[in-house]
This record gives C-alpha cells, structure tokens and sequence, in this order.
C-alpha cells in the first residue's frame, strides 16, 4: 500500500481527516512510532506521557493493557466528537503498525547502515564476504548462507591447504 500510494497507483487515504498531517509524509499508512504517538494525541485526547505509554503496551501486546488504552483512546475521540466505530477503526490500524514499526531515527540509520553494506557488497565483494565468514565462523548455518550467496555473486572458494590456509577467510 506504501508503495502504492508513493508511485500513484492507489490514492491517499487517511483513516480520519485529523491524521492527515500527521500520516502525510508516509501517504496515510502508519509506518513510525511517532506516527502512533501522534495519532493517539490527535484523537484519542492523550498527553505526550500517555502516547508514550500506548506505544510501550502495543509493543508488548498485553490483551489487558491495550484493552485498557483502547477504552482511554474511545473516550478521547469521543470528546472530539468521533464515534466509537471509527476510533477503534484508527486504534485497530495502531495496532497492526505495532508488529512492524520502530522509531524514525532508527529507520534513517538503518537505511543508511543498508545503503553502505550493499555498497561495500557490490564493489568490494570479495572482501564483504570474506569479513562476514570471519565475523560468523563459528555459526556453521550462518556461514552455510554467506558461503551459497559468495558463490551466486561468483565468487571462488579453494579447498582447505594445510600450506597456505589461514585462521580467517
């Protein structure tokens, strides 16, 4: 859907017109911690503390926990005059984004951490695997992985050699 509504091929829709600034820059799809936060300020009336802790118990998903800020979120939007079935609707989304979201911060470095390793895999191939299969020699199900994906990118392995070998790869 994020894919989508980025390139055109699905329109914007934002789950309550008070969300649309906060969901804007992600084409109306909950993709950050902030967002949540946000979303439970605009609509369900909590404080900065209290989003904070609606973030806290989605994360930890405790049936009793979020049954109790789906109640404080209802009573906030209902004060705003948003009836029950379209603030657990926005909760209901809030909840969903729990399994995958993380901090915006984190996503930016994530990002970048991805853009170097992908990077250093493309232009120093040979190194990059020879630096991960030292990091992982000890896992022989992770090295299994990094040595089957060498071998797609072409790269060669010579047999063990007493001669010339060496601790590391």
């Amino acid at each position: 859907s994020f894919v989508a509504r980025k390139h055109g091929k699905e329109v914007i829709e934002y789950p309550h017109p008070l969300l649309g600034q906060v969901l804007e820059e992600t084409y109306g799809v909950f993709v950050y911690q902030e967002q949540v936060m946000q979303a439970a300020q605009v609509l369900g009336g909590y404080s900065l503390g209290g989003a904070d802790m609606l973030r806290r118990a989605m994360g930890k998903k405790k049936a009793e926990e979020m049954a109790m800020h789906r109640e404080i979120f209802r009573k906030g939007a209902a004060e705003k005059g948003i009836d029950q079935a379209k603030a657990d609707e926005v909760f209901d989304l809030m909840e969903k984004f729990a399994g995958y979201g993380f901090n915006k911060s984190h996503a930016a470095a994530y990002a970048l951490l991805s853009y170097h390793t992908a990077w250093l895999k493309a232009h120093y191939t040979a190194e990059f695997y020879a630096a991960n299969m030292t990091i992982e020699m000890d896992d022989t199900d992770k090295l299994k992985v990094l040595l089957n994906d060498a071998k797609i990118f072409g790269i060669e392995f010579q047999p063990p050699c007493v001669n010339k070998g060496q601790y590391r790869f």
